[in-house]
């Protein structure tokens, strides 16, 4: 599977291999549970975060870990939306600090 993701008007692709995907199931566990107590959306405390709104926390992850080089939490955030959205095709990743502006793109 191939994840578009976009960041301030660049497009790349992420190539995610379905078996990291099913083996990643328990991290996605525990990202839930975290996200289950409540999470900061940018300005705004989200007490119960819906599916869309946690894939938006999972991208501005996402977006944290290539600005630091770590691959593997890309592709584990990456994986989690895929996971969560059936039919995603790209993420298009906020930097103006409003996280909640990431769009998920579906087919």
């Amino acid at each position: 599977m191939i994840l578009k993701v976009t960041i301030d008007e660049k497009t790349f692709p992420l190539q995610l291999d379905d078996e990291m995907v099913r083996d990643a199931q328990e991290a996605f566990r525990k990202m839930d549970e975290d996200m289950d107590r409540g999470w900061q959306m940018s300005r705004t405390w989200v007490e119960h975060p819906d599916d869309l709104q946690r894939c938006q926390i999972a991208a501005d992850r996402m977006l944290t870990a290539i600005q630091q080089e770590k691959t593997a939490t890309v592709g584990l955030m990456a994986a989690y939306i895929v996971n969560r959205v059936p039919g995603v095709q790209a993420v298009d990743i906020d930097t103006s600090g409003d996280m909640t502006r990431t769009e998920v793109v579906t087919g």
